[in-house]
């Protein structure tokens, strides 16, 4: 697991109507600090001295009670038992940390040293503060949050339009067997510009908690189906059409600069093309994966047995229904929908 995802993992336990959050916003209200650790009981417990033994079930009236005390509060994996209060945490002092604040110091260092999820409200300047691994994350107001979710979705609503329009034109060069390298790049870039916003978002709508729903289901109507249909392009063009080696491509891209995302060569090495220079310009011809895929009630297992069978998408449109029928378990109601399907789509993307 990442970065990324272990402190998208530390949001979601202090989202908005959580019980830890309840907790926090009176911590925060009564301006009483509080310094929380949670899990890797081995670990914490061997920084650990003094305190109380508490060993009872969290609530978030408990948590601001105990606050009202020095020292450190903590809690098992789950964040549901209070394990002990007032607890004086020793982490190694030689472990650098960018904090001042002696709160903040040993939240740090604490999740340096341990695999805790270690959060520190500060007194004076009411600021949530979440460490793990060594890595801070501040939480920010909800207003804050809600207006860059906002700003997301119009991001996300403009780059899925452009999406679906240049997906539509490779769509009709495609059926006219006139596809470059570069309209396939072209493709990819928008389908992963669109993922890299849905991912930014989803991590607000996690932020956001119990506030974010109505962000999500704009965010699930937006990126409805592109997953799957960005699978299958690279199932289309990919040198290996196999699901693993398709995701593998992904990652690759996914770990690509914006700079060489735009950059048809770039693209092209990701998915283990070759990087030449007038890489855009090369004929390029699809397997047929991401259109067979947008035809109704058909299996993968068909799809992926039809392709291996033709090879081309240009081989399948040749097909007739007799051929379509003969490929092992297709039969003639699937052969029938394949070719109907196949025909409508080319009706409707060559006028």
């Amino acid at each position: 697991m990442d970065r990324e995802d272990v402190m998208l993992d530390a949001l979601e336990c202090v989202a908005p109507g959580t019980p830890l959050r309840v907790a926090l916003d009176h911590v925060i209200a009564g301006r009483t600090g509080a310094l929380l650790v949670i899990g890797d009981e081995k670990g914490v417990d061997a920084l650990s001295n003094g305190g109380f033994e508490i060993d009872a079930p969290f609530t978030p009236q408990r948590l601001f009670e105990l606050a009202k005390m020095d020292g450190a509060i903590l809690l098992d994996e789950a964040a549901t038992r209070i394990r002990r209060a007032n607890v004086h945490l020793m982490p190694d002092a030689a472990l650098p940390t960018s904090e001042t604040g002696m709160r903040h110091r040993t939240a740090e260092r604490v999740s340096r040293q341990t695999d805790a999820l270690v959060i520190s409200v500060s007194q004076r300047r009411e600021v949530v503060s979440l460490y793990r691994r060594g890595t801070r994350l501040s939480l920010q107001d909800i207003d804050v949050v809600l207006a860059r979710a906002n700003q997301a979705l119009a991001t996300l609503e403009r780059y899925r339009a452009r999406l679906d329009e240049v997906s539509a034109h490779l769509t009709a060069l495609e059926f006219e067997d006139m596809v470059t390298f570069r309209d396939v790049a072209v493709v990819i870039q928008r389908a992963e510009m669109l993922r890299r916003v849905a991912r930014e978002l989803s991590r607000s709508i996690i932020e956001l908690g119990t506030e974010g729903r109505l962000v999500r289901l704009q965010q699930e109507e937006l990126t409805a189906g592109t997953d799957e249909d960005y699978l299958m392009l690279i199932r289309d063009y990919a040198p290996e059409p196999g699901v693993k080696r398709a995701s593998a491509s992904l990652a690759r891209i996914a770990a690509l600069s914006i700079e060489q995302l735009l950059e048809p060569p770039a693209v092209a090495v990701a998915l283990g093309l070759g990087g030449k220079s007038d890489a855009g310009e090369q004929t390029v011809r699809p397997r047929g994966y991401r259109v067979l895929y947008r035809i109704p009630q058909i299996p993968g297992t068909v799809i992926n047995r039809l392709v291996e069978h033709f090879g081309t998408l240009s081989a399948l449109l040749d097909a007739e229904e007799a051929d379509l029928d003969a490929v092992d378990g297709v039969g003639l109601r699937r052969a029938r929908a394949v070719a109907d399907g196949l025909r409508r789509m080319r009706d409707r993307a060559v006028p």
